[in-house]
């Protein structure tokens, strides 16, 4: 059966899962891709980094250890994405056209289904190495209808950002979630657990570890 997980999303000490003023320029926000040190340095990323840059000269290299381990776990078993319109890009409003085909170039890192919340219809295209964006405009529910079909079995990814995983936590969907603890301070943003009752909605802690960059923390539903 599958499960909806979040993995790797990483916050700041004071909570924050993005900074504010988000825009070509700061894809997560003024201040918001410090929260990403533990990250980048890895194995998986750098991996992932080259997969969707050809031009990328050299061999896949990177760091091994707690925090390479969560963040290749992350795509292990997973059939499917939903992301938030945030997370695929700075437009806001209705489409001006369909230019704009998400953050990651020509080859996304997803290699699977994605479908991506929006009030705005789209239609849907393919990007090389299997990625198929799907724009739903009905809601976090017909998402993960739609999404968990799509897995076929495989586990369903919520990559963010954080209104929609606060969506999901607050609907008690989500089975699973990995976040990073990053030892920075963002001041202001999105906040992830802001009037979030963790405990009332059946959510325990069942591991923590921590590397010299972050904190790992997993949390999953009783």
């Amino acid at each position: 059966m599958s499960k909806l997980r979040v993995e790797s999303f990483t916050v700041s000490i004071d909570g924050f899962g993005a900074g504010p003023n988000q825009n070509l320029e700061n894809p997560l926000g003024v201040g918001g891709e410090a929260l990403h040190k533990w990250f980048i340095p890895t194995r998986t990323f750098q991996e992932m980094h080259i997969q969707t840059s050809p031009e990328t000269p050299g061999k896949a290299g990177g760091t091994t250890g707690i925090d390479d381990d969560f963040a290749s776990r992350g795509f292990r078993n997973v059939g499917a994405w939903i992301l938030g319109r945030n997370m695929f890009g700075p437009i806001r409003g209705a489409w001006p056209d369909s230019n704009w085909k998400g953050w990651w170039g020509d080859t996304p890192p997803y290699h699977v289904p994605v479908f991506v919340l929006t009030h705005h219809p789209r239609e849907s295209f393919t990007m090389n190495g299997g990625t198929t964006f799907h724009f739903i405009t009905d809601g976090i529910h017909k998402a993960l209808e739609r999404a968990v079909k799509a897995a076929n079995g495989l586990d369903v990814r919520v990559g963010g950002g954080v209104h929609t995983i606060r969506q999901y936590l607050a609907a008690g969907l989500i089975d699973e979630m990995h976040i990073a603890v990053s030892p920075v301070l963002l001041g202001s943003g999105e906040n992830m657990f802001h009037d979030i009752n963790m405990l009332s909605l059946g959510y325990t802690i069942r591991e923590h570890v921590a590397s010299e960059n972050a904190t790992h923390i997993v949390f999953k539903k009783r």
